[in-house]
């Protein structure tokens, strides 16, 4: 009797923790990856991963705060539950990764060293230098390595995953990947389909991510039916190095350390920053958010950065959008200890000391907190069933999603270092219930299924490849194409979105399409061909752009990081007190009737015919925390904070 398999796509953290789980569970797993699994995305988050401690824990902090912060943080958009199971996981989870090796910074004393990340008050992002996920992944994938020895895991590293198979009752029975050095393409059997592919910011062109983010693992498998949710909401990091060639991350750390982000006063002052005096400054985020300052959520920071660049004129430089991110006041000895990693990057694109002067950044495309619609089970005390085949299931049945390219953790903005958690998090608790549905499988192994099905959807994405290779060599350019799918995305749905610029970007991507399906091939070898490679990576953007464009465009509100200045919620203006009672009880109304409307996730079909998604809503559950005002200590927001906490004891003085 053939053993049962379980395919996993994506060799970052959440694939290899998922792998290494079910390793420990008795399954087979295949692994494919794009790249060299320890060149995975992973590798370039930088500035730590969240949790509570016992250090923490003294000053007041527990798993409920940080489970709080990071719904209060996604503007109420994600499913409590998941949330809460993460956070109260997330100390076991560092505590895991110390003990698997990770050379996280310490404390004279020899505790492990916290830093503080924005959205929250509290120090509790546990790191490595500047290089956290980079040390983290390498841990992992250790472990990793000790199943592949004993024949557990079987790794593929780069092949190109093609899609789901799918047999006549529509359940996962494996997938097709193509070997990208001999161009082979082969059929995988398996009893289920983890994808860990993680986020799609080349859709963007420019973004911190890396060349293998392209989103077509994801896409693959939204077309073959797996529905997705919450596409618009992609998160704009506020710090980045702008690059011709791509978006450099400047990590949160910087901020977490000391650094501020600051403006001369005078538009386009000449001086170099280090002869600015203070009173000459504008440090604009620690005084519009005297509480949180240089640490608001990233959607906060980037929009306020990009409003002070363009709506009040004050970029450093006249010919490019940027302000300052300053570490110099920082002493030198803390730098290289703890930001070593990310200002050498600095030093070395740029040309320019980050520890003597001050850096140039902007926002940038850094992360999808959108992805695969994806399932969980519910506990009575509003926690996870740890162990159920439906947490992380898809609405296909056998097929898994984790990490980045699924939904659920981060709603309509994500907290800094609280990726890494909910990567290794979806992973841990993913791999009992795959295995479970494996192990319980009625029917055959995978395996053991008749070669026809295999056979037959070898030869459809085969024909597919013949297609691609055998185009006319009089058509469009691939990469141009890419190029031009960049600039309108980024255009229309990053910072800030205006409807009739969605609508306008709605027709281009479907022209683009249109365009990008009769590009040509510059190569048509059978011999590691990244030209087509990339080609059938581009026409998979489409369907994600789409879902993201018009996700937005139906979405009239601001929540996260979707914002159209249109629908903003006002600010208080009144000096009265009296008056300004009145418009803060005004805001309130509007909010809680812009939450009936809109405090639901945004779910998109694939329809093969249209080539269009198909859009649906669902509600979220919000049961354990409710919805309020999403203010973190803005000057102005304190009347209206104090008139919702008024409406919540009268209303439960009412109940």
């Amino acid at each position: 009797m053939a053993r049962h398999r379980v395919i996993v796509v994506g060799g970052g953290l959440a694939g290899l923790a998922a792998t290494m789980k079910l390793a420990e569970l008795g399954v087979d797993i295949d692994l494919f990856s794009l790249t060299p699994v320890k060149r995975s995305h992973s590798c370039c988050a930088q500035g730590g991963i969240n949790s509570v401690n016992s250090l923490t824990r003294q000053l007041g902090d527990a798993e409920w705060k940080h489970f709080d912060d990071t719904v209060y943080g996604g503007d109420f958009l994600a499913h409590q539950p998941p949330v809460k199971e993460m956070t109260e996981w997330a100390p076991r989870i560092i505590d895991l990764m110390d003990r698997l090796g990770v050379t996280f910074n310490r404390t004279p004393e020899g505790f492990r060293d916290q830093r503080r990340f924005g959205g929250t008050l509290f120090a509790r992002t546990s790191f490595a230098g500047a290089t956290t996920g980079q040390q983290l992944l390498y841990a992992l994938d250790e472990q990793v390595r000790r199943w592949e020895v004993t024949a557990h895991v079987k790794k593929y590293e780069c092949f190109d995953y093609l899609g789901p198979i799918l047999d006549e009752n529509g359940v996962c029975r494996g997938s097709i990947a193509q070997d990208m050095v001999s161009m082979e393409i082969r059929a995988f059997p398996a009893d289920a389909l983890i994808i860990a592919s993680g986020g799609c910011g080349l859709i963007y062109g420019r973004s911190t991510m890396s060349m293998a983010c392209t989103g077509s693992a994801v896409s693959r498998t939204f077309q073959a039916g797996a529905r997705y949710g919450n596409g618009e909401f992609i998160q704009v990091h506020p710090t980045a190095i702008p690059g011709a060639d791509k978006l450099r991350l400047m990590s949160e750390s910087a901020r977490g350390e000391g650094g501020r982000v600051w403006v001369p006063r005078k538009p386009q002052d000449p001086r170099p920053p280090q002869d600015i005096p203070e009173q000459d400054r504008y440090y604009f985020l620690e005084e519009r958010y005297p509480k949180y300052g240089n640490l608001v959520p990233r959607d906060i920071a980037t929009r306020e950065i990009f409003n002070v660049c363009t709506k009040e004129g004050l970029s450093v430089e006249n010919d490019r959008l940027c302000v300052y991110l300053d570490v110099s006041h920082l002493p030198r000895q803390l730098l290289d200890r703890k930001l070593a990693g990310i200002l050498e990057i600095y030093e070395k694109f740029q040309g320019v000391d980050p520890r003597a002067t001050a850096m140039k950044i902007f926002p940038a495309v850094h992360y999808s907190m959108g992805g695969l619609w994806c399932d969980y089970e519910r506990t009575a005390e509003g926690g996870l069933n740890i162990g159920s085949p439906r947490n992380q299931q898809t609405n296909i049945p056998g097929i898994f999603a984790i990490g980045e390219c699924d939904y659920h953790y981060h709603g309509a903005n994500r907290l800094g270092a609280n990726s890494l958690v909910a990567c290794i998090f979806s992973g841990l608790i993913t791999a009992p219930g795959a295995a479970a549905l494996v192990q319980n499988l009625n029917g055959r192994a995978a395996a053991e299924l008749p070669s026809t099905l295999y056979d037959r959807e070898t030869q459809r994405h085969l024909a597919r490849y013949k297609e691609l290779l055998a185009r006319p060599h009089d058509g469009e350019n691939p990469y141009l194409i890419h190029r031009r799918l960049g600039d309108v995305m980024t255009k229309a749905a990053t910072v800030v979105r205006h409807n009739d610029e969605l609508d306008w970007a709605c027709e281009q991507v479907q022209d683009l399409e249109d365009r990008a399906r009769r590009a040509s091939l510059s190569d048509t070898g059978n011999w590691t061909n990244q030209n087509v490679i990339f080609t059938r990576a581009l026409v998979d953007m489409f369907p994600l752009a789409k879902t993201i464009l018009k996700g937005a465009r139906l979405r009239d509100e601001c929540r996260g990081a979707h914002y159209k200045p249109e629908f903003v919620f006002p600010e208080i203006h009144a000096t009265d007190p009296v008056q300004r009672r009145l418009e803060a009880e005004a805001w309130c109304d509007r909010f809680v009737e812009n939450n009936r409307r809109w405090l639901k996730s945004t779910v998109a079909s694939w329809s093969a015919e249209d080539r269009e998604p198909l859009i649906t809503y669902e509600d979220v559950d919000t049961s354990l925390i409710p919805p309020r005002p999403r203010l973190y200590g803005m000057v102005g927001g304190d009347i209206i904070e104090q008139v919702w906490r008024e409406r919540g004891v009268r209303e439960e003085a009412a109940v």
